[in-house]
């Protein structure tokens, strides 16, 4: 793992962000870690059973990128999806009900983990299939450009996908058409269990986007703020016509790559490399930076961790109490009519 670059965490200065938007940041990062952890405590204990690939440690990308988003925009997810679904405005409620395969489900308890849909509030699905959704997201900000939409495409994938040719190929449409598309690479240096190392050649991810003659950027992607600044220029110059940019985000995957197990028992990587990062926590740096800055106190933090887990304890509640799908024949058949 290479950690050039990265220092202690240390949170860019607001610029201007209203205090409104940087506690709706916290608490989306908070929602985000909470929900998670009570997943990964569920999925251990046997209760939901879908492979779920959690996203405590990554919590600043989804949250810093999606603040600078407006509903109309859409957000491809790949299957570490919980946190985009969540950060694009996705209901808690339905989320939890997916995850345990119930019929009130974003995707009706068909999709579970990694196929969550809602494009009611921007986040048309998401898909197990490394690199499958950077094309439908390409594909997407073509749409937007031919019926004169003001509204941005936005993919999220891991450094893993660097690895496809679909990336490649979308990169070079998007910029040879100049459109409205934002390509954000979160990596947390494991390709499922390899080291990026041991993949890449030249580990910049961003630069990848010089071949194409295209905007790319590394950022901290443990500092919410500086997410958002990125995210938030990338649109303004997606939407005034300025074509696509790869942002590549540093962060790290607390969990392994799927289920709550941290994957240092199974050898795969080291205590003390765990404990750099976990030393780096997003949310604890970004929770001292708002009491220091007079943005909340230690009283409002106590209260808005209650009000969290309050919502997360009812999810799953509502969930367990939630019917399963009922197999319709003719449901199905209509579906996949003229197709069998």
């Amino acid at each position: 793992m290479s950690d050039e670059g990265l220092n202690s965490l240390t949170i860019e200065p607001t610029s201007g962000i209203s205090r409104d938007l940087l506690k709706k940041m916290h608490l989306t990062m908070l929602t985000i870690r909470k929900f998670e952890e009570v997943v990964g405590e569920l999925v251990a204990k046997g209760e939901i059973i879908c492979p779920c690939h959690l996203y405590i440690g990554q919590e600043a990308v989804a949250a810093g990128a999606c603040a600078a988003l407006n509903r109309q925009d859409w957000v491809f997810s790949n299957h570490r999806s919980h946190g985009h679904y969540l950060a694009k405005g996705g209901d808690i409620n339905t989320l939890m009900a997916e995850l345990f395969g119930k019929i009130t489900g974003c995707s009706r308890g068909r999709g579970g983990s990694m196929h969550l849909s809602a494009p009611d509030m921007g986040l048309p699905g998401s898909s197990a299939i490394v690199a499958g959704v950077i094309p439908l997201a390409v594909g997407a900000g073509l749409g937007f450009t031919l019926q004169g939409k003001s509204s941005i495409s936005v993919v999220f994938f891991g450094d893993g996908a660097v690895d496809e040719g679909t990336f490649y190929e979308s990169l070079n449409f998007a910029a040879l058409r100049k459109l409205p598309v934002l390509f954000i690479c979160e990596n947390n240096f494991y390709s499922t269990h390899m080291p990026l190392a041991s993949c890449l050649a030249d580990t910049r991810i961003y630069r990848k986007a010089e071949m194409f003659n295209m905007s790319g950027i590394r950022v901290e992607g443990n500092d919410v703020i500086a997410v958002y600044k990125a995210v938030n220029r990338a649109v303004i110059s997606a939407r005034s016509g300025q074509g696509p940019t790869l942002i590549e985000c540093s962060t790290y995957r607390w969990r392994g790559h799927v289920g709550p197990s941290n994957d240092i028992d199974q050898g795969l990587r080291n205590r003390n490399e765990l404990d750099y990062w976990m030393d780096r926590c997003p949310i604890r740096a970004f929770e001292e930076f708002l009491i220091k800055q007079g943005v909340s106190s230690p009283s409002q933090m106590i209260a808005v961790y209650s009000s969290v887990e309050e919502s997360v304890t009812e999810a799953v509640t509502l969930a367990k109490a939630s019917p399963l799908p009922v197999p319709d024949k003719n449901n199905l058949l209509s579906v996949f009519k003229g197709q069998i």
